[in-house]
């Protein structure tokens, strides 16, 4: 459901991917990292890769979901200067060069808290922000920054994971907007494949629930696994594996080599052909 008015982005973006007969390729960056210049610029260079969506990790101290990439990621994003002021900033430059794509920040509650919720509602919109995947807050907290998400048009998109049952699902899916963002693994990211059997029927389940476009993430790591979780999702999301090609193209003081940005953006375009590809070649 939606209150305010949204971007259109996002709803823009899924309808057009219908049109295609494809799912969208959705990377997850974290802000900052290595630092914030690299950071923007492969950013900027994700929709030419082939980013339909773009989730922007929002750099926070104490993860509960993020495996040891992402953990990583967000220390050297610490290092390299991240703060929530800081990565409204990135968005808005990219705006400066793209209006369509749609960009979803990703992170936890306590840096939107202490930054102060309505003002960074209010940022966030303006900066071009089109919505919000905030890990550690259950429905039972909607009304802390869910619901004031969706009065002033932001997107509040929510996990659902392998162990979010049919009498939890109505919950979970009250107050989503944007897309679903279902989990394919239980734990933390970047740590287990995902499987496509067991994704197949979580995706199928979730579409008896709603009709809101189903994303998988969490346990895609190759451009096959993308391609096999595209025949079935609206979406496939690739964080780790992606963090983990910054973390391995960086100099032994820990500074993005020369060719860092080029060899992120190539492995982020291999991924995007396995996913546009695979409907297509699953009707072959």
């Amino acid at each position: 459901m939606t209150t305010g008015e949204t971007s259109g982005r996002i709803e823009a973006r899924f309808a057009a991917l219908r049109e295609e007969g494809r799912a969208a390729f959705v990377p997850f960056i974290m802000a900052s990292d290595p630092d914030t210049a690299t950071s923007l610029e492969i950013l900027k260079g994700l929709p030419a890769a082939g980013a339909d969506i773009i989730e922007l990790g929002v750099m926070y101290s104490d993860p509960m979901a993020d495996g040891p990439a992402i953990q990583a990621a967000g220390l050297r994003a610490k290092a390299g200067g991240a703060r929530v002021s800081n990565t409204l900033n990135m968005v808005r430059t990219f705006r400066e060069g793209d209006a369509d794509t749609p960009i979803i920040l990703m992170g936890y509650y306590n840096p939107i808290y202490i930054y102060g919720v309505e003002r960074f509602l209010a940022d966030a919109r303006e900066a071009g922000v089109d919505g919000l995947i905030v890990v550690d807050l259950p429905p039972e907290e909607d009304t802390e920054l869910c619901l004031p998400a969706l009065e002033a048009g932001m997107h509040f998109i929510r996990l659902a994971t392998p162990t979010t049952d049919d009498a939890r699902l109505p919950a979970v899916l009250a107050n989503t907007s944007g897309f679903v963002y279902y989990v394919a693994v239980a734990g933390i990211t970047g740590t287990k494949s995902a499987e496509t059997d067991s994704i197949h029927s979580a995706v199928m389940r979730l579409q008896r629930h709603t009709d809101l476009p189903v994303a998988v993430g969490f346990g895609i790591k190759t451009p096959e696994q993308a391609g096999a979780v595209a025949e079935v999702a609206d979406a496939a999301v690739v964080g780790s594996a992606i963090v983990q090609t910054i973390a391995d193209n960086l100099d032994g003081d820990g500074k993005a080599t020369p060719d860092l940005v080029e060899k992120v953006l190539s492995f982020a375009a291999a991924l995007a052909k396995g996913v546009h590809a695979a409907r297509r070649q699953a009707a072959e």
